[in-house]
């Protein structure tokens, strides 16, 4: 009989395991190569798993809602036109998997571990409480015992223990305990003290929202990314004091040459040329300028970027929003950056991206114009200290300085938005950069080629 393994692939350089989320294909179902055979989501991202050759599912190795490591068999699939269908085989009720689920090659001898970061916390307590390998990993790195996760109260869906909710304990757990008020001194000349920032305390969660009797309202549960996407922006704007500053541009040049070139680029490379690749361009020769607005901060650090990874912000078809990143954009010429953005947003749209494509970014901008919106106020993409909106163009009537006197023509204008962290990029640095960007947006070279 001859049989293929489906594996757990591997998702990127920072995940070694994945949850199931579900199942395309039940035991019996015929596959095409290619074709998927199961959903799966990672701390970063979902993907699809494809089959790697026609034939019939005869087993699954593990049920949904399962975690699974990386290279672990999930499925066998029988590739011979007579397939012998299995039961699936159901997983160890305590989470682990071992390879006496399916015949595998005799090990001559043990191998060396491999360095694997894995929690000694159980994904499920006692109780039936569920951890995620994030919090286990967490709990693990702390010295955190199940007994005191058990203890922590979890915001989560059905109580669900968070990250956001372990790091609040952790931080609450290192606060030194309160220390007798010493007894009034004689009166002093005060000295001043210098500012001692605030720890953020976590809200409690808002209490499940009832409707009334006869109210006519419709409740829908988030979805995973959604939630994912919730708490990242509640997170970003208790981290950082937002500012943004506006800018209004004339982009009467670049819209000519855009103009100019899209039919012949489509011809020849079979896809768009937008307008996203032309402004991150842009950001990128700001960013040379201005390397400061290329930082994060971890506490009273400032961790100054040398690569310069620009994400974008693309809008899904399911109404979720993700932020693919383009590593080493100032490496890039026009051309290579408008075959990367075109590439990234395609395949975030078919949800075809790896995990790696989605990190490391330094700065991110969203194009609001899309959707018809002069300007906008964006929530800056932690760990990174700015974020810029592109709004859309329009033709309008405007003043033009002229040597020999001022003029009325009817430019195409735009307008841009940053917004920044102020706890290190001031004003004199968010507007000077915002303004660079329009500088150059500005002054494009209409001669040029692509």
């Amino acid at each position: 009989m001859a049989q293929v393994q489906l594996i757990m692939p591997k998702m990127g350089e920072s995940v070694t395991e994945a949850t199931i989320l579900k199942w395309l294909k039940n035991v019996g179902d015929k596959v095409k190569a290619d074709e998927s055979v199961l959903e799966i989501a990672t701390d970063k991202v979902d993907s699809e798993i494809p089959s790697p050759s026609d034939g019939i599912i005869t087993q699954r190795m593990f049920e949904e809602g399962q975690v699974v490591q990386v290279g672990t068999v999930i499925a066998v699939i029988n590739t011979e036109t007579e397939a012998k269908v299995e039961q699936p085989s159901k997983a160890p009720d305590n989470g682990t998997h071992t390879s006496s689920q399916i015949p595998a090659k005799e090990v001559a001898a043990p191998a060396e571990p491999k360095s694997v970061h894995v929690s000694d916390a159980p994904r499920s307590s006692v109780g039936g409480r569920f951890f995620s390998p994030l919090v286990r990993n967490i709990a693990k790195q702390e010295g955190i015992s199940t007994a005191e996760l058990e203890t922590i109260p979890g915001s989560g869906l059905n109580q669900r223990l968070t990250k956001n909710d372990l790091l609040n304990h952790l931080t609450k757990r290192r606060q030194p305990a309160s220390s007798p008020q010493p007894q009034p001194a004689p009166p002093v000349v005060p000295i001043p003290q210098p500012y001692q920032p605030q720890e953020f305390k976590q809200p409690s969660p808002t209490p499940a929202y009832v409707p009334s009797p006869g109210e006519n309202v419709e409740i829908i549960e988030m979805d995973r990314m959604r939630k994912l996407i919730a708490e990242h922006m509640v997170m970003s704007k208790h981290t950082s004091p937002h500012v943004t500053s506006f800018v209004e541009a004339d982009v009467t040049g670049m819209v000519t040459w855009r103009e100019k070139m899209k039919k012949e680029f489509e011809k020849r490379e079979k896809e768009k040329l937008t307008y996203t690749p032309l402004f991150i361009e842009a950001i990128v020769r700001a960013i040379r300028d201005f390397p400061m607005v290329n930082v994060s901060v971890d506490g009273t650090r400032i961790i100054v970027k040398k690569d310069i990874n620009i994400g974008m912000a693309v809008a899904l078809p399911s109404g979720n929003l993700i932020v693919p990143v383009i590593r080493k954009a100032d490496h890039l010429n026009l051309l290579g950056l408008t075959k990367a953005v075109n590439d990234l947003a395609n395949r975030a749209r078919i949800n075809r991206l790896m995990p790696d494509e989605i990190q490391g970014g330094t700065f991110t901008v969203t194009n609001v114009g899309t959707f018809g919106n002069l300007m906008g106020t964006p929530i800056i993409n932690q760990p990174q200290v700015a974020i810029m909106a592109t709004g859309s163009i329009k033709k309008k009537p405007v003043v033009i300085e002229m040597p020999q006197g001022d003029t009325i023509g009817i430019r195409s204008m735009m307008f841009l938005s940053l917004s920044y962290d102020h706890r290190v990029v001031d004003g004199a640095l968010g507007g000077s950069f915002l303004r660079r960007v329009a500088d150059y947006i500005e002054q494009f070279d209409t001669s040029r080629t692509l």
